[in-house]
């Protein structure tokens, strides 16, 4: 079993990410192989709360391309985990 701080990479802050708050949502980079189980017991280890659900999705590669030669940036995975309403993570 991998530790909660392999599995998440670190959180996202963003524009969609800041107004998600509201909704008591949280953005996280995470491990391309991690799964929601996963996710879940690292978000409540790390951060000491109560997750409700999780879901995740695995965003792909952008085309990138320097003068003549192309290539794709790396996928990668993000994680939208909803919290129960009494708890909060202090975003700073």
């Amino acid at each position: 079993m991998r530790s909660p701080h392999e599995v998440i990479k670190h959180m996202l802050r963003t524009e969609k990410g800041s107004m998600m708050l509201a909704q008591n949502k949280y953005l996280f980079k995470v491990d391309s192989r991690a799964n929601k189980i996963e996710v879940k017991n690292a978000v409540e280890n790390i951060y000491k709360v109560e997750v409700d659900h999780v879901n995740m999705m695995t965003v792909r590669g952008k085309k990138k391309r320097v003068r003549i030669r192309e290539g794709l940036t790396s996928s990668w995975k993000k994680a939208i985990v909803t919290l129960k309403p009494e708890n909060r993570i202090e975003v700073t």
